[in-house]
């Protein structure tokens, strides 16, 4: 398996049609930062690091990442209703930078407590930043029905996914079958996109439509493009999802024909 991979996933895809230098600025010559038509701003775990580089750069031309960091994951996770101090303060700071879209972008975190905890975290942060706001798992839902994924694999660095699966399972999904890979601390963010590949293809399955790739600090979204092309069928991740939702959403200020990246098949809906 590993002779049928790419020589390096650490050369990531490139925006379709455009110069990749291009989107973080505007005239190389005169070193300008392009002004961004769209903003967008992400509340994370403290502990990700992977989120804002991926965003940096697969962002399309004129959209701007805001981020702002909470301890709302991890050796953190509590209770929504024992978090709702510190999503409050994140959107009270983020809305600072007056972003257009904020986006709760937890996977975990905003599947945990299924529907009713994810209206609830939209709530706080909406009542707080006075902006529209949605969250990864609704984006993830949103991403899948797009493609027309009802049947799907599910694939995470996570010690389970039972959150995960019940979730999806609230939104009308069946989950053939899972594999949580249990990486514990930052191992889930140094795993290259290599693993990704080689777990998801060991535990393909026929009956799948499709397949998801959850959590927002791993280089899953790296594979995507080499995994479609193996698996003949269409692979969801959490930024992936989150990205091409934000654009969706922000379309009438970035404009029609906004390059998008090369991020699988989603990206063309």
């Amino acid at each position: 398996m590993t002779g049928s991979l790419r020589p390096s996933y650490r050369q990531v895809y490139p925006i379709e049609d455009t110069d990749m230098d291009a989107v973080a600025i505007k005239n190389a010559g005169d070193d300008r930062i392009e002004v961004p038509t769209a903003r967008i701003g992400l509340i994370i775990p403290s502990v990700n690091r992977l989120s804002e580089p991926q965003f940096a750069h697969f962002a399309p031309p004129g959209l701007g990442i805001h981020v702002t960091r909470a301890r709302i994951a991890g050796k953190w996770r509590k209770p929504v209703t024992e978090l709702a101090p510190i999503i409050a303060q994140a959107a009270g700071a983020l809305s600072d930078s007056s972003p257009d879209l904020i986006v709760y972008h937890c996977t975990d975190s905003s599947m945990r407590e299924g529907l009713d905890g994810e209206r609830h975290i939209l709530d706080i942060v909406r009542r707080e930043a006075g902006i529209e706001a949605v969250s990864t798992s609704a984006l993830v839902v949103e991403a899948l029905n797009a493609l027309d994924i009802k049947k799907l694999v599910v694939i995470s660095p996570y010690q389970d996914n039972d959150v995960i699966i019940a979730y999806l399972q609230s939104c009308g999904f069946t989950v053939v079958h899972d594999v949580a890979l249990r990486l514990p601390g930052h191992e889930s963010s140094a795993a290259p996109p290599e693993r990704w590949v080689e777990t998801t293809l060991d535990n393909a399955r026929e009956e799948a439509d499709g397949y998801f790739l959850s959590c927002t600090n791993t280089t899953q979204i790296e594979a995507i493009e080499e995994l479609e092309g193996a698996l003949g069928k269409p692979v969801v991740s959490s930024n992936q999802a989150v990205l091409w939702g934000a654009v969706k959403r922000l379309r009438a200020r970035l404009g029609d024909d906004v390059a998008m990246p090369r991020l699988g098949r989603l990206m063309t809906k």
